[in-house]
């Protein structure tokens, strides 16, 4: 793994999480949490995808498919964090503001950042410069 690489993928998660974030306080009002929820991380796996696509790998261009395969990692990785809420807060019964935040948002968001880079660079983004046998 070469450092650029990692920083790449790392940037562009941020500038996807700041879209979901953003767009899911705008919508909220309007629509409620689930369907806020919903539309802003679609607009963060697209601008996650478009920012791995055309900078952290962009020798490999954007595929449709290879979309369709960065979202399904990026659902792995919010059932990883899912996951890690529901452990802390129903089995656990870790249940203050700060244990749901500290699972979900801390260990949650690390161990899914992890399958995230994995996904992404041997799914996704074949390592080498090959693509992923089904992209084409």
């Amino acid at each position: 793994m070469r450092r650029r690489e990692l920083l790449g993928f790392l940037a562009a998660g941020g500038v996807a999480y700041a879209a979901d974030l953003a767009l899911f306080l705008l919508l909220r009002p309007a629509l409620g949490p689930l369907p806020a929820k919903g539309l802003s991380f679609l607009a963060g796996c697209t601008a996650a995808y478009l920012g791995n696509a055309l900078g952290t790998y962009r020798r490999r261009g954007v595929r449709l498919r290879e979309y369709a395969v960065f979202f399904g990692v990026n659902l792995a990785g919010a059932a990883v964090q899912a996951a890690c809420l529901g452990v802390s807060h129903y089995g656990l019964g870790l249940t203050s503001p700060l244990a749901d935040t500290v699972s979900g948002l801390g260990v949650g968001m690390v161990l899914a950042t992890c399958l995230r880079f994995w996904g992404t660079r041997t799914l996704v983004f074949a390592a080498g410069g090959r693509r992923a046998p089904w992209t084409g």
